[in-house]
């Protein structure tokens, strides 16, 4: 091993790492991977090239168990190993897995190949680490994922669709099973929400969930199905939580309503989070700013549904004075926003409220946090609910005086941004939109998404199946009515939200004399993720509702920042000249 305080590369699989975990004796880590290339593939490239047959060349997921130094008598340390191929079989991919309390075994979930479309396929498995024999444990009434083993061994907790055909806005419940097989248990049927499977302690199974704008911390019993909160004081919205070995302590990511998000450790008690200590303080770098003051706001929608979202206001609010209204809606569509601080991405939302806009962020029909009925009513209504939200609450907001209804804009990314171009295509009631990587027709989607479930699930149908349903959720249907300038942004890459979706909005625009400006990031999927194109999204979304929500000009193109070469820098370009 290396000396004190430095890496060492432990592994050189061809394909990299998926996932490690060590072993509970410490002399050992599990590690998924794909399996280095055969040797017919090297074949087959070495005559035809480099190509790929869809949904026919998977490379498979696979355990591996990496053996650490030993150290002899001498005190010789032994060198690192290749790791062994724990499991052989070819007819699964592994994905989630967990060592026994013992370290005999691993639990894993698995589905029948890594695509996207098979996640519907997903099964518990155990394998023995001393001779390979996998055991398939929970596959009915699936998916099932996480494995997570009870503190004697004997159990295994798992996430579970619990047989629900549409299980992509269904509850995601925890169930139990015993580890030698036989029918698994909910135990977290009466709690309305994602349960997101964490750790099984002595004094129960902790989960995490989404609570309306909150998020937090609970505890179900195992026995009787029993479930209460954890509380994290001052961290409504708290998340991302890490035990220690002993379950007396935790540590997560915390925050409450205009605060920036930090880590804590806490004491550990079955009703509270004791004493938290905050261990970060990265919201010391917006002190020097005065930051938008987000509250929750709420509205009935056209239907008579509750709709909750964040209102943004600027500092200096006045209730007497008329703002403009920037609608950013969120993405999934089981995203949900929350009143707490966090960085802009896409959007620089708090440069539009520095310069005198509200901003609200509809937490629409089909977000999380709000139960499994509300989940599903944007089922076979797509867009359709999701606009009547959305148009509901900005009404609910001019309704209030405060708002300038001839100055009202959406924008919004993937889910956010086909509600945005439904806007487009819907209403003549705002004065600019921003689509960013959405959808503007759902068979155009469904032909080209790695993610083909999708509309199956929520629209219960394909489009040959049922061309009506495709049709009244598409904005494109609608492209007719369009008359608000739209600045479409969508990744080249992207396989999610494929960019055909773009394009044909882009072309449609054009065609009904509708001002339309697209921007293509090339190489990238469906974020943009790093950091100069992310700040490109953000000043093209600056400059196209700084013309048409304030009336300045609007730029042709971004203005590069050209950094000045230092004193330095022209000495060293002297010296090599």
């Amino acid at each position: 091993m290396g000396h004190k305080g430095e890496a060492e590369q432990l592994t050189k699989m061809e394909n990299g790492v998926d996932g490690f975990e060590w072993a509970p004796d410490s002399k050992r880590i599990a590690i998924t991977a794909e399996a280095p290339e055969t040797k017919a593939m090297k074949d087959r490239k070495e005559s035809f090239g480099e190509y790929h047959v869809i949904h026919a060349d998977y490379e498979m997921a696979h355990l591996w168990i990496l053996e650490l130094p030993k150290t002899d008598a001498a005190g010789r340390e032994t060198a690192v190993g290749e790791p062994k191929l724990l499991t052989k079989e070819e007819g699964f991919s592994v994905d989630g897995f967990r060592w026994s309390p013992g370290g005999t075994r691993i639990a894993f979930a698995a589905t029948r190949d890594p695509d996207l479309i098979s996640q519907g396929t997903s099964v518990i498995y155990t394998v023995t680490v001393a001779d390979g024999a996998v055991k398939k444990v929970a596959e009915a009434n699936g998916p099932n994922s996480d494995p997570v083993w009870s503190p004697d061994g004997n159990e295994i907790a798992y996430a579970t669709a619990n047989g629900d055909k549409y299980y992509f806005y269904a509850n995601r419940r925890i169930a139990v099973i015993p580890v030698e097989g036989g029918p698994g248990r909910v135990v977290t049927a009466e709690f309305d929400e994602d349960a997101n499977l964490l750790e099984w302690a002595p004094e129960g199974i902790y989960f995490e969930a989404q609570q309306k704008t909150g998020a937090g911390l609970f505890l179900a019993d195992p026995k009787s199905g029993a479930v209460k909160r954890v509380e994290t004081p001052g961290s409504e919205d708290a998340g991302q939580f890490s035990f220690s070995k002993d379950f007396k302590r935790v540590a997560y990511r915390g925050a409450g309503a205009n605060q920036f998000g930090e880590i804590y450790a806490a004491g550990l008690e079955t009703s509270a989070a004791a004493s938290p200590t905050q261990l970060t303080h990265a919201g010391e770098q917006v002190k020097g700013f005065e930051t938008a003051k987000r509250e929750v706001v709420r509205w009935k929608s056209g239907d008579g549904a509750e709709i909750e979202g964040v209102l943004y206001k600027p500092a200096d609010f006045d209730a007497k004075k008329k703002y403009p209204l920037l609608v950013v809606i969120h993405g999934g569509p089981t995203g949900v926003d929350t009143p707490v601080i966090s960085p802009d991405r896409y959007y620089p939302m708090e440069r539009f409220v520095a310069k005198g806009a509200l901003i609200l962020r509809p937490n629409y029909r089909g977000s999380a946090g709000y139960g499994a009925k509300f989940r599903a009513l944007n089922v076979r209504n797509l867009g359709v609910g999701d606009y009547a939200d959305v148009i509901s609450g900005v009404d609910f907001l001019i309704a209030q005086g405060f708002v300038d209804k001839d100055r009202v804009g959406s924008m919004g990314w993937s889910e956010g941004g086909y509600i945005s171009a439904f806007i487009t295509t819907s209403s003549d009631r705002f004065k600019a939109v921003s689509v960013g990587a959405g959808i503007s027709d759902w068979a155009t989607y469904y032909y080209n998404t790695d993610i083909t479930p999708f509309t199956p699930q929520y629209l219960h149908a394909t489009p040959s199946d049922d061309p009506a349903i495709y049709a009244k959720t598409s904005p494109i249907t609608y492209i007719a009515k369009a008359k608000t300038p739209t600045l479409i942004q969508h990744g080249g890459a992207d396989r999610r939200v494929p960019l055909p979706n773009g394009f044909e909005l882009r072309q449609a625009l054009e065609d009904h004399g509708v001002p339309v400006k697209m921007v293509v990031y090339d190489g990238f999927g469906h974020p943009i993720n790093k950091p100069k194109q992310q700040r490109a999204v953000m000043e093209e979304n600056e400059n196209w509702f700084a013309h048409y929500i304030w009336g300045e000009p609007l730029a042709p193109a971004l203005t590069p920042v050209v950094k000045a070469k230092d004193k330095s820098d022209k000495d060293k370009t002297d010296k090599t000249e």
